[in-house]
């Protein structure tokens, strides 16, 4: 397969890395892996955690790198002439699909809860998200959510600043800003980290994260630490595939899915060291969930020295992980736009960053003036939610597991071993696990999460829960 590319390729390692690591560290490495934790038997679901990264989510990022740099083409082209190439049908487009339409409608909610964290940056500099008691912090959020000028305005915002930058291209939008953007995250991120530990509770917070307590431990831990690896680094988002078409012929793939995978996982261990010293200093609850940024942490602030300071960098935080995350989600579909409807990246950037924001005010409203508008039996499992549920379920429970299934089962059976050497760059026994894993060991497993979640749920995993909103 020789394919001809119209998309730039990354000018340096260091800019693809960035811009992955960025795509794959999101909210929910703020909020979602540390109230999981705290749900889940604390180390031991770290513990589970890390070794379903190495296992499930790491192959499966290699698999994707694979497929998007042999095809060299936006994720449903790449998918479609790799799977003709191989001697398969282009019908395994399916892949590209699936993983596109995900993250598209993704991104219409991301915005919305973005937006949140961009509200509360300014509320951190005046300090009036932090005061008055549990109560007043409370009713600040729940103010938030119930003004949908508010949401609309954020939402807004935070969508326009998205396809600015998309809209510059390869090099001076998405390299430039993941090269500014994750640096200054990690140095504030250590920065938290230091803060959050000097002002109590280190020594509960490290027995809690890495003191595995086995006796908690049961199926539903285990179906957690899945669903978290799995969703955290984006794997079938089809993120992967289109980063990994602007790859050149010298990047080493094994290596940078490591870098991405275990950068991922490590962002999400600091933000629990960030986050848990300030919650057991405060005697709060572990288990806060959706409130734990936007509830339970602005408690904490309230009594630390400097909480303008520390509450602004720490808003500033997530907000650049959210822009990083929803920039790549943005240009999955205008590198396909690119390619299949003569568009040029202005137009296709403003005409589907347009569709996302359009899409994304009715999540807004989901909360406010439309909320609880699904009538019963309108879909199994969605009728006591609102159209941010609806979507939540259709992308959570269908789209992104079955690609990732389809992924596993594309790399393993229909690509070649010829072809996935000459992209890995690996044989012997590191060929042979990694195949052994993506042909049965993925594939049986998360489609067994998928039926025993149903089973017990009536859906499979919640993307809400997955960065925070979970109910």
């Amino acid at each position: 397969m020789q394919p001809s590319s119209v998309h730039q390729h990354w000018s340096s390692r260091f800019a693809f890395i960035m811009a992955s690591v960025g795509a794959a560290v999101g909210l929910g490495n703020f909020w979602r892996f540390p109230y999981q934790a705290g749900e889940n038997g604390g180390g031991a679901f770290v513990l589970i955690y890390i070794g379903v990264v190495i296992f499930v989510a790491i192959p499966l990022v290699m698999g994707e790198l694979l497929i998007g740099r042999r095809g060299q083409l936006s994720a449903v082209a790449s998918t479609r002439e790799l799977g003709k190439a191989e001697g398969g049908s282009g019908m395994w487009a399916i892949i590209g699909w699936v993983g596109m339409i995900a993250s598209f409608l993704v991104l219409t909610f991301y915005s919305v809860i973005a937006g949140w964290v961009m509200a509360y940056i300014p509320k951190a500099v005046t300090l009036n998200a932090f005061q008055g008691g549990a109560d007043a912090v409370g009713a600040t959020f729940g103010a938030l959510l119930g003004d949908p000028t508010q949401l609309i305005i954020w939402h807004s915002v935070f969508m326009v600043i998205t396809v600015f930058i998309v809209m510059q291209g390869l090099h001076r939008g998405i390299e430039r800003a993941a090269t500014i953007l994750m640096p200054a995250f990690f140095v504030m991120l250590v920065f938290s980290v230091i803060y959050a530990v000097s002002a109590g509770g280190a020594g509960a917070t490290l027995d809690f994260l890495f003191n595995p307590r086995w006796e908690e431990v049961g199926v539903g831990v285990v179906m957690d630490a899945i669903g978290q690896a799995f969703f955290s680094v984006g794997v079938a988002t089809a993120i992967l595939i289109t980063y990994g078409a602007y790859l050149n012929r010298d990047a080493r793939l094994p290596r940078s899915s490591f870098v991405i995978s275990f950068t991922d996982t490590g962002v999400a261990i600091l933000a629990g060291l960030a986050i848990f010293p300030l919650v057991f200093a405060h005697g709060l609850d572990t288990n806060a969930g959706p409130g734990l940024l936007f509830v339970t942490l602005p408690l904490a602030f309230a009594d630390l020295p400097f909480a303008q300071v520390f509450g602004t960098v720490f808003f500033t935080l997530a907000f650049f992980a959210a822009l990083t995350s929803s920039i790549a989600l943005l240009e999955i579909v205008v590198s396909w736009a690119e390619e299949h409807r003569n568009m040029g990246r202005a137009a296709a950037t403003a005409v589907f960053g347009g569709l996302a924001w359009l899409i994304g005010l009715f999540q807004a409203l989901s909360f406010n003036v439309m909320n609880n508008t699904l009538p019963e039996g309108f879909l199994p499992g969605v009728a006591d939610r609102n159209f941010f549920g609806l979507v939540d379920f259709i992308t959570a429970n269908i789209m992104l597991p079955l690609g990732g299934v389809l992924i596993a089962v594309f790399v393993g059976w229909v690509v070649s071993r010829q072809t996935a050497v000459e992209e890995l760059g690996i044989s012997g026994l590191g060929f042979r696990l990694w195949r052994l894993l993506v042909r049965f060991v993925i594939p049986i497993l998360v489609g067994l999460v998928l039926v025993l979640n149903t089973a017990q749920n009536g859906f499979g995993y919640d993307v809400l829960a997955a960065i925070g909103l979970g109910s």
